[in-house]
């Protein structure tokens, strides 16, 4: 049995990358839709390159100094369905009770490691 780091960086690197091919036809990241989801940059400056992702969308029309435009709106309203599906898919065959028990896990090792 491999261990739970080789299955956590594995997992992040699957998401990331199926995310991103998901989003490939609109020429987004995974960096874009969090932006977009949230329209919110100080909760993602942990992820870096928020600034870059901001005047890309910024230059789509997306957004503008009050947040998200109409047409930004429109985007992530089509966004957002695409992104149920992926998630959909990542988590098929998983009840609800294993995913809760899972995230629950990981949260734990993160506190553990959080208190050194």
């Amino acid at each position: 049995m491999k261990p739970i780091g080789f299955w956590f960086i594995h997992l992040h690197q699957a998401l990331e990358s199926s995310l991103d091919r998901v989003l490939a036809a609109d020429s987004l990241t995974r960096r874009h839709w969090q932006v977009l989801n949230s329209a919110d940059s100080e909760a993602l400056k942990p992820f870096g390159g928020v600034k870059e992702t901001i005047a890309d969308l910024r230059t789509r029309g997306w957004i503008d100094e009050d947040g998200l435009t109409e047409a930004g709106r429109a985007a992530h309203a089509r966004l957002k369905a695409k992104v149920g599906e992926f998630r959909s898919r990542a988590t098929e065959g998983i009840s609800d009770d294993e995913y809760r028990a899972t995230v629950g896990v990981l949260e734990r090792m993160a506190a553990n490691l959080a208190r050194e």
